[in-house]
């Protein structure tokens, strides 16, 4: 799922791409604690092995902020740590894990790592986009999500930070229901009440110069969770040291706790459905990618990158998303 920004932000440019890994702070409740899930893990130091150019630009998050930087880093090696025996390594072009457009002006780099068969892990999705913008300043974009496969109904992760200045910060954190929470009172009750999700909505939304954030999109408001956190952060002109501070002190560690509630819970909670139940999980995932390429990222690459780089970037999404949905997508 994407956020589309074009509402807020310069009409030449929207939002390009968002989906969406680390416990560097304690644990803070009982949903965080690795021990206690049933799930592979590998040795803390894994997440750097790597010596791929791609995927080297991808964890340096280059444009970030340091609080941003060190928290979507810790995200990404928490995620990688305990899954990375259920994934496959990142196979997308070089060109396609780091690109830019033709004027320089845009940068952005992409990972995807796809999960064996035999995981719940449909695919792991992070990235970083840097924009130059028309009227000054940079857009900076650092985004994570993770969807799981029909093995699951268990709901996916998101995570964005979208800053247009140093001074203003969007926050969406969400684990995306992948059922009717009407039709299905007990997963509402297992993945959204009894992990006391909303505690860390009301957390953030206590932090003075935050605001909630409503999309203008009715699309956006259906399929997020009634637990989602959409935040708008704005602090005083200059006042760049506060919003570092807020990052660190509420946004770290909200986003931490709630990355591991979706491992602990849904990732590796162990949670299986019937083969009565898959046809219409895959049908709802499939339309859900479907909507990602064709309304967001369709509109808003061109713009960003150029038909070229766009054409390409969204041709390689294209064969992850519809891997599994080839028939919605014809």
């Amino acid at each position: 799922m994407a956020v589309n920004l074009s509402q807020f932000l310069p009409s030449q440019l929207c939002h390009p791409l968002g989906f969406t890994f680390g416990f560097s702070a304690p644990a803070r409740s009982k949903y965080s604690r690795a021990a206690k899930i049933t799930c592979s893990a590998t040795p803390p130091s894994s997440p750097m092995d790597s010596h791929d150019e791609g995927r080297k630009k991808f964890v340096e998050f280059p444009y970030a902020s340091a609080p941003v930087r060190s928290l979507m880093f810790d995200l990404v090696s928490t995620v990688e740590n305990r899954l990375d025996s259920q994934l496959l390594p990142c196979a997308l072009p070089p060109d396609v894990q780091y690109y830019e457009n033709q004027s320089g002006t845009a940068q952005a780099s992409l990972q995807i790592r796809s999960g064996l068969k035999s995981s719940p892990i449909d695919f792991i999705l992070g990235s970083w986009i840097h924009s130059e913008l028309p009227t000054g300043g940079a857009l900076n974009i650092t985004s994570l999500s993770a969807y799981l496969n029909s093995s699951t109904d268990a709901p996916n992760f998101l995570i964005e930070l979208i800053q247009s200045s140093p001074t203003s910060l969007f926050l969406i954190l969400d684990l995306p229901p992948r059922k009717d929470l009407v039709l299905h009172p007990d997963y509402l009750q297992t993945f959204y009440e009894s992990t006391q999700l909303d505690k860390q909505r009301q957390m953030l939304e206590k932090v003075p110069e935050a605001s909630p954030y409503f999309s203008s999109s009715l699309y956006i408001r259906c399929v997020v969770s009634p637990t989602a956190i959409m935040i708008r952060v704005e602090t005083e002109t200059g006042e760049s040291t506060r919003m570092e501070e807020i990052i660190t002190s509420y946004v770290d560690p909200v986003a931490k706790e709630v990355i591991g509630i979706w491992l602990n819970q849904c990732a590796c909670g162990g949670r299986e459905i019937g083969e009565s139940d898959r046809a219409d999980l895959e049908k709802r995932d499939g339309l859900m990618k479907k909507k990602t390429i064709e309304v967001d990222l369709g509109t808003s690459f061109p713009r960003l990158f150029g038909p070229e780089v766009a054409g390409r970037v969204l041709g390689e999404i294209q064969k992850v998303f519809t891997a599994k949905d080839t028939e919605l997508f014809s």
